[in-house]
């Protein structure tokens, strides 16, 4: 049975029960498995209308929903390639994956969006909005799924292009086959880990956009499960979303996870007095307790914080939350620490879209911070060049969109070629140390990554936005910082976290200067991808200017 035909049975066994629901005006909309399997047979009766054959093009641009689901399915279902496309990204960029995918129509949200990629695409194909896609009767019983041959694409999802054009990236039924195999087995492992009774309902929680492919693989996956996943539509309001979820577990990007320690910490420090002498107390004692140097007071320091303390912390992150889930960048040890230290398991994962979003995932209850876990099972997973981390297995790419000399770059030699540089210690879990592109060449010859440098510096300065490393073939490093508010930061205030960041390293990797931003870079603004990762050369040239006389001045 294919991951299709699974979900679709796994609605009709669900049809009187709550499957998806968005988060409207303070309370929780839901559909049923049966009222889901309506409104997908509604849009498949539309895209048959509009002429669709198997092997079309429908680009899908919207936020996340119930109806974006509801299209998603049919689609496949219908044999149509889906081409997911981030409303927030700008309009230029999402004309130009239009044009490299020339899909044959266009689901868009509003009205406003589909005029702006018509001002840059003038001769774009219909777009329908996707409320009218709705309209009308439900439909009726649902139709037959389309049966897919391993080989065929499902989707085309465009990567983030940190450094030049995107690429649509072209992933097909046996890749999510695997993939919807294995994310199903391993959540069973971490609810049976947790606690959770077997056959209960569980509740998700998600934020992060369908257009990215970990976040479409677990839409598809708490759809094949017996779950409630509920999605998020006002990111300035997750705290309340989250209370009224209560979900057992959600996927999460770093920056958040950061900033929910970050906030937790401060209050607990502005609190003062035995409140935050006994969490200094018990982040010392699990410090030593990872290190297996646990004392009998550290015990008891744990013990006072996890029957005090830590049960409240709980209740502010999530009242029923059983775990978190942390992809798209490595998570820092000590946030990764802080979350286990209160009783929140926290799994990482590492994976790519080209690799189905996932080519390691933290074995429950096995978890080492600062790590991402094993392999998955059936995946290969090497070093080569440079401590480049190559990967083969059912989880990889067919390749990319209409660019045969990319696709045979990146599959060299029969492996994946991921472009990040890694490391495997005895047990078999990795790490991630950053991208080979990303790499800073001194003109001393040393070789360094910005990454962990930049994640240094911002928890040394968690009231920064963004924190960029330079240095290429200069003689030292500099850094540009940019500000979360208006108000932006006191040059003291950061010459004191670069010391901070600067003690204990090599005077190669150390910071001798930093520019400050006085707003933070974004997608809107072009200087972040999709999925917010820094765009380095569109920084560079925007910055152009403001870094030649950084380096020029501490030069002279």
């Amino acid at each position: 049975m294919t991951f299709l035909e699974n979900i679709f049975r796994r609605l009709e066994q669900a049809a009187s029960a709550q499957v998806l629901g968005e988060v409207r005006d303070g309370s929780i909309v839901s559909v049923t498995g049966g009222e889901l399997l309506a409104l997908i047979e509604q849009a498949r009766k539309f895209l048959v209308a509009r002429g669709f054959k198997k092997g079309d093009r429908c680009a899908l641009l919207a936020p996340n929903s119930i109806r974006w689901a509801a299209l998603d399915l049919a689609m496949m279902a219908e044999s149509i390639i889906v081409v997911p496309l981030y409303a927030r990204q700008a309009p230029a960029e999402l004309a130009a994956m239009l044009k490299d995918s020339a899909p044959l129509r266009i689901c868009c949200s509003d009205a406003r969006l589909a005029a702006e990629i018509v001002k840059f695409w003038p001769a774009a194909p219909k777009i329908s909005l996707i409320d009218g896609i709705f309209t009308g009767e439900p439909a009726s019983a649902p139709s037959k799924t389309s049966a897919h041959a391993g080989s065929d694409p499902l989707t085309i999802i465009y990567t983030s292009g940190t450094s030049g054009e995107a690429k649509g990236v072209v992933l097909n039924a046996g890749n999510v086959n695997f993939m919807l195999e294995l994310t199903g087995a391993r959540l069973d492992e971490l609810m049976k880990e947790v606690k959770k009774p077997s056959g209960e309902t569980e509740r998700i929680f998600h934020y992060l956009p369908f257009c990215f492919a970990a976040s479409w693989i677990l839409l598809l996956t708490a759809l094949s499960r017996n779950s409630v996943l509920t999605l998020s539509t006002d990111l300035t309001k997750l705290s309340d979303e989250l209370k009224l979820a209560e979900p057992d577990y959600f996927l999460n990007v770093p920056t958040l996870l950061e900033r929910v320690r970050g906030k937790i910490e401060e209050a607990v420090r502005q609190k003062g007095g035995f409140a935050a002498g006994m969490f200094s107390r018990a982040q010392r004692a699990y410090a030593n307790r990872l290190r297996g140097q646990g004392t009998l007071a550290d015990s008891i320091s744990l013990h006072l914080a996890g029957s005090f303390m830590f049960p409240t912390i709980r209740r502010t992150i999530g009242a029923n939350l059983k775990a978190l889930i942390s992809g798209s960048a490595p998570l820092a040890p000590e946030t990764q620490q802080f979350f286990m230290m209160t009783g929140i398991p926290v799994l990482q994962a590492y994976g790519l879209t080209e690799t189905t979003a996932i080519c390691t995932l933290d074995v429950p209850g096995q978890v080492e911070p600062g790590r991402v876990g094993p392999a998955i099972p059936r995946i290969e997973m090497s070093l080569g060049e440079n401590d480049e981390i190559l990967v083969r297995g059912p989880n990889v790419f067919a390749g990319y969109w209409q660019r045969p000399e990319a696709t045979a770059k990146a599959l060299e030699g029969g492996w994946f070629h991921t472009g990040d540089q890694g490391e495997k210690d005895a047990s078999g879990n990795w790490r991630i140390s950053g991208r080979l592109k990303n790499l800073i060449i001194l003109n001393s010859g040393h070789n360094i990554a910005p990454e962990p440098l930049e994640d240094a510096l911002a928890r040394e300065l968690p009231e920064a936005s963004q924190v960029v490393i330079l240095g290429n073939q200069r003689s030292f490093l500099a850094a540009l910082v940019t500000a979360q508010s208006a108000n932006g930061l006191k040059p003291e205030r950061v010459q004191a976290a670069v010391d901070a960041a600067n003690s204990g390293l090599p005077h190669y990797k150390t910071i001798r200067a930093f520019h400050l931003v006085p707003e933070p870079l974004s997608i809107e603004n072009g200087m972040l991808t999709a999925n917010g990762k820094l765009k380095r050369d569109a920084i560079a040239a925007r910055y152009a200017a403001e870094i030649e006389r950084l380096f020029e001045k501490k030069s002279a």
